[in-house]
């Protein structure tokens, strides 16, 4: 088998620490025991040669967008022509906007990016992160394609390899990840890949800085969500969360400061832009839908709510007119665009 390159990026996150007296923290060394078990465990490990980073060495929780930069920057100050690939171990909180960041910002790179976390330290014998890892490994051996992507093995199931910005986050009280609608890219077993969803398309590159805006706030729907209390200014982004049927209270029943209507028209007179995610393009919607988009909301369609947020972020980072921003917000960059129902 020929000698494969990978450039190996330890982050830190759950996969590069250690227990130690009921604490969970990283450790500088325990990337490098993903190493040792990988050469221990995997037979034709002697034909990959890794270059490792260590630029960020944190618990993922801990992510910024500065964060995001620094490790841009890492990537970027290697000869990328001279690896067959990229690992970048990460943690598993904010693994899923950091696959959408990287999913954006490395669009047209030639060679995959694989995000490999682990749901238990590497000591614990529960831990997927090693089977994670020879995944991300084998996908760079098999060429299989440029891109980002995570490898992942949710417990007592088969592995999963998820397109970077279809990523979502984890289910609550699980370590369990899946992509937007139930639809990985692709399964891994036995050192085999069948792709499951053939609808990723490849869209020319678009150069991007790795410079995120600052002024883009994300909330959350709830019942009782108090609008009075949140306090914005001019230039300020809102992106809306939603619920799962793509809504939000559109209603004065309760109270004007619980309806997102009323705290869309402020938003309006206040200069402050509102964008809504996550929801499927279709020929129906609720009627409190279609309210929110008729006093002002923008929907940005058939994309997660992580990769709303990150692509926001890059849209007022990189772009200052408004139709520029718009036209990057309705492009598909790295495949994120999911299928109407229409």
């Amino acid at each position: 088998m020929t000698m494969k390159n990978i450039l190996l990026i330890f982050t830190g996150g759950t996969i590069g620490s250690a227990v130690s007296d009921g604490v969970i923290d990283i450790t500088k060394t325990q990337g490098f025991k993903l190493l040792e078990l990988f050469h221990n465990e995997d037979p034709q490990a002697e034909d990959i040669k890794f270059t490792s980073l260590q630029p960020l060495q944190i618990l993922s929780e801990n992510m910024a967008p500065s964060a995001w930069q620094i490790l841009f920057n890492a990537i970027e100050s290697q000869n990328l022509a001279s690896y067959d690939g990229i690992i970048v171990t990460h943690g598993t909180d904010t693994l899923a906007y950091t696959a959408a960041a990287l999913s954006y910002y490395f669009n047209a790179l030639k060679v995959p990016i694989l995000l490999v976390s682990s749901d238990y330290s590497l000591d614990d014998a529960r831990a997927n992160g090693l089977s994670n890892f020879r995944c991300a490994v084998d996908f760079i051996r098999q060429r299989i394609q440029a891109g980002v992507f995570v490898p992942y093995a949710n417990q007592n199931q088969t592995m999963q390899v998820h397109h970077g910005a279809r990523l979502t986050c984890s289910l609550q009280l699980t370590g369990d990840f899946y992509s937007v609608q139930n639809k990985p890219f692709m399964h891994y077993k036995n050192q085999i890949f069948t792709q499951l969803d053939a609808s990723l398309s490849v869209e020319p590159g678009i150069s991007l800085l790795a410079k995120f805006s600052e002024n883009v706030i994300m909330l959350k729907p709830y019942p009782g969500l108090n609008y009075a209390a949140i306090k914005l200014a001019k230039g300020d982004v809102v992106l809306h969360d939603l619920y799962h049927s793509g809504t939000a209270c559109a209603s004065y029943e309760w109270g004007e400061q619980y309806s997102l209507v009323a705290f869309i028209e402020r938003c309006a007179e206040q200069g402050v832009k509102v964008y809504l995610a996550p929801a499927i393009k279709s020929t129906s919607a609720y009627q409190s839908t279609r309210l929110l988009l008729d006093k002002g909301a923008e929907m940005l369609w058939n994309m997660s709510i992580e990769s709303a947020y990150v692509k926001l972020l890059l849209a007022y980072g990189n772009f200052k007119e408004p139709q520029e921003i718009q036209a990057f917000l309705e492009t598909s960059i790295s495949s994120e665009l999911v299928q109407s129902d229409n």
